[in-house]
């Protein structure tokens, strides 16, 4: 099961002003086939049918982890999109155009169907398909395919990264380009035990050193790409088995951390009234609200 804290995993700046277009790029990194929902579904999967559990815990506390990990991947890029379409309508009577924005938008769905929030679709609006899990049920080829899936992964967040200059996209990619390439880094050496091949030789994979991009820099200064954290009360300790020893690029020791990530709050996004956004009239919520005050 989920325990489930109602935080991002850091915290993440709102928009001075809206950028759709932005928002629809970064779309790539949530319903993508390289995106969080597919290493999301991939590894959690992968863990629901992992056989063996006893004689090769560290490797399903491994996979099991870092699947609880990218579900709070999943919520932060949802949130970028969010928040970049935050304040992306007009405040104008619904008989005039309030929406009209969405006509130059690059996905017109974010102003149809979600209220302008984000699609569990990629950057062309094609929805996230179950075919891109990956299970085979045999563990090398699973995590040599976790492994290439991260690398796409990353790829696909620098070259999203090239694409928009935002800054709130950029701190959300920072941030995932650092975590991403923990899990790459863990799934080779997992790789290496099993089979004795050193794949950490090959990261990082593009060769581009997460250095090279400010945002993601400081996540590194602060040691954020030499910690995997446990996301569970009590379970999944195994992973110090494979997560052990010395960084690959910096020689550096690693970390298992007990417990999640600082994180930082939710995001309080705008009501839009003039597109039925959450539906109410600003004075029923008051209204609301002070009914379940009073009920406190």
């Amino acid at each position: 099961m989920i325990l489930r804290i109602d935080k991002l995993q850091i915290e993440l700046p709102m928009p001075k002003e809206a950028d759709p277009d932005a928002a629809a790029v970064v779309q790539e990194l949530l319903g993508g086939r390289f995106g969080e929902m597919s290493t999301l579904m991939n590894y959690t999967f992968q863990s629901f049918n992992f056989r063996g559990k006893k004689e090769l815990k560290p490797f399903y506390d491994l996979i099991a982890n870092i699947g609880a990990e990218e579900y709070g991947h999943v919520e932060l890029v949802a949130a970028t999109v969010n928040a970049l379409l935050n304040g992306a309508s007009r405040k104008e009577d619904p008989s005039e155009t309030p929406l009209a924005p969405g006509l130059k938008a690059r996905n017109t769905h974010h102003f149809i169907v979600t209220g302008q929030g984000a699609l569990v679709a990629n950057s062309m609006n094609t929805p996230w398909q179950g075919d891109y899990v990956f299970n085979s049920g045999d563990l090398v080829l699973d995590l040599l395919h976790n492994f290439f899936l991260e690398c796409g992964a990353r790829l696909h967040k620098i070259r999203v990264y090239e694409m928009t200059s935002n800054p709130v996209a950029r701190e959300m990619i920072g941030y995932l380009l650092v975590r991403g390439g923990v899990h790459a880094t863990a799934y080779a050496k997992a790789l290496e035990i099993l089979t004795g091949v050193n794949v950490t030789k090959m990261l990082p994979i593009p060769k581009i050193e997460n250095s090279r991009f400010p945002e993601a820099r400081k996540y590194e200064e602060a040691g954020q790409h030499r910690k995997l954290y446990r996301f569970s009360l009590e379970d999944y300790r195994d992973i110090v088995r494979i997560w052990k020893g010395t960084h690959p690029q910096d020689g550096q020791p690693l970390e298992v951390v007990d417990g999640t990530p600082p994180g930082g709050p939710q995001l309080d996004l705008d009501e839009a009234p003039e597109a039925s956004i959450p539906g109410f009239a600003p004075e029923e919520l008051h209204e609301i609200a002070q009914r379940l005050l009073k009920e406190l």
